[in-house]
């Protein structure tokens, strides 16, 4: 009996559709996708053992009828390799220059921008399952689970030359003693720490939002740069806010970027990249044809917006809605509260009102609507054969939580001069 490897990895995968990230079905999917891109270097051998139990465990549960052995679960492995893999519109470079591992990875805004200039991403992590599909889908490989647990930390290769992670800014509850690693535990921020001390890169890049700057009066800043300064000692510059306006989107997007350097690394002086100098603005990422009526307000729900703003501007309040001219940059895109309300346009295209979602009132004839995801995707640098393969919901949620990657590459060139110098 000829056996379907595909069918048997798909069957297996959807037996627990109501799984919220890949850890409640194993590690084995993410393994065997990073077995398949790394299968030429020495790296796949860190993901081997885990891709082969996955595979027979598939295999098992798609023909239960038949003894699946190891051995023939390590042929049908050869098979997938034989294959290939599966064509991505984002493939790993042939010849990488310098390894990197994706942390908190998101939909990949990070690996975007390092792939661009020639590196090879070895290990990436990202708990969320819609990410993860986005991601998958995008780059042909299905993140880990949840970073903070050692088994998931367990895959991570040694020896690569960059760690790279837009790690969330969560609260440090004892904080501000600056005792450094101690003071970091419980936090995400660990995590990260924990891994750049046990795997020692040459370097690292963390971006974080600007807040961070002063949460909790500048403590929590202080005790990260505490911990990666005399705990790990590495080389660690000022961080800096970066304006992702500054290169080459027109979105108003300001981020905390940490860059770091291992201290035998010679490295004792770097600057932040500059302003780009070009001048882009929200006409120049809209799309081409006309959109859906679903993403033009109704009459109601803009009359509702127009009363809430009024109300704040009597308080002396700025909150509220706004239309953003053509000929400007969009407010920083974010992924709940009024991230889409802030980011309105004006768009006169559309030709037919009637609503394809349920609405209270009529669609307006003023033209206003949301961006689409399409949209929000060129506001954070995104190429337009980046697919998106979720709902409306997520796909804004997605954008809204990832790096600008134009930033985040320009950033990243000038690690790599000097790292690769």
């Amino acid at each position: 009996m000829k056996l379907d490897i595909k069918a048997s990895i798909e069957a297996y995968r959807q037996r627990r559709p109501q799984a919220k990230s890949n850890n409640d079905i194993g590690h084995g999917i993410s393994a065997l996708t990073h077995y398949l891109h790394h299968h030429k270097n020495g790296i796949s051998e860190n993901y081997r053992s885990e891709a082969l139990h996955f595979v027979q465990q598939a295999l098992t549960y798609h023909y239960p009828d038949k003894d699946i052995s190891p051995e023939l679960a390590a042929q049908q492995m050869k098979v997938l390799l034989k294959e290939g893999v599966d064509t991505v519109p984002f493939p790993p470079s042939p010849k990488p220059r310098f390894q990197f591992i994706d942390l908190f990875a998101g939909i990949g805004g990070f690996r975007m921008a390092l792939q661009n200039l020639g590196g090879e991403c070895v290990f990436t992590s990202e708990w969320d399952k819609y990410s993860q599909k986005t991601y998958a889908t995008n780059f042909g490989e299905v993140p880990f689970g949840d970073i903070t647990l050692q088994e998931t930390k367990a895959f991570i290769p040694d020896g690569f030359d960059v760690l790279c992670a837009g790690f969330p800014c969560q609260a440090f509850s004892i904080a501000g003693k600056r005792g450094g690693f101690e003071d970091t535990r419980g936090t995400l921020f660990f995590d990260v720490a924990e891994i750049i001390k046990k795997k020692r890169p040459k370097a690292f890049f963390l971006e974080n939002v600007k807040g961070l700057r002063n949460h909790d009066k500048g403590k929590t800043l202080a005790t990260i740069l505490h911990t990666l300064r005399e705990d790990l000692g590495y080389y660690v510059p000022e961080p800096k806010i970066i304006n992702a306006k500054n290169f080459g989107v027109p979105q108003n997007r300001e981020r905390i970027f940490i860059v770091g350097f291992r201290e035998d690394s010679g490295v004792d002086t770097f600057e932040y990249p500059e302003n780009t100098g070009e001048e882009i603005f929200v006409e120049d990422i809209l799309e081409e044809k006309e959109v859906s009526v679903k993403y033009y307000l109704s009459t109601t729900y803009l009359n509702t917006l127009r009363q809430h703003k009024a109300r704040h501007a009597s308080k002396g309040n700025g909150f509220g809605f706004e239309v953003i001219p053509h000929d400007s940059i969009a407010n920083a895109v974010v992924c709940g509260g009024m991230g889409r309300e802030r980011n309105l346009i004006h768009d006169e295209r559309l030709t037919n009102f009637v609503p394809v979602t349920k609405i209270t009132g009529e669609v307006n004839r003023e033209g206003i609507r949301k961006m689409t995801p399409r949209e929000w995707a060129r506001l954070q640098g995104f190429p337009d054969d980046f697919a998106i393969v979720v709902s409306d919901v997520q796909a804004y949620k997605q954008f809204g939580n990832s790096v600008a990657v134009p930033a985040i590459q320009a950033t990243a060139t000038e690690i790599l001069k000097k790292i690769l110098a």
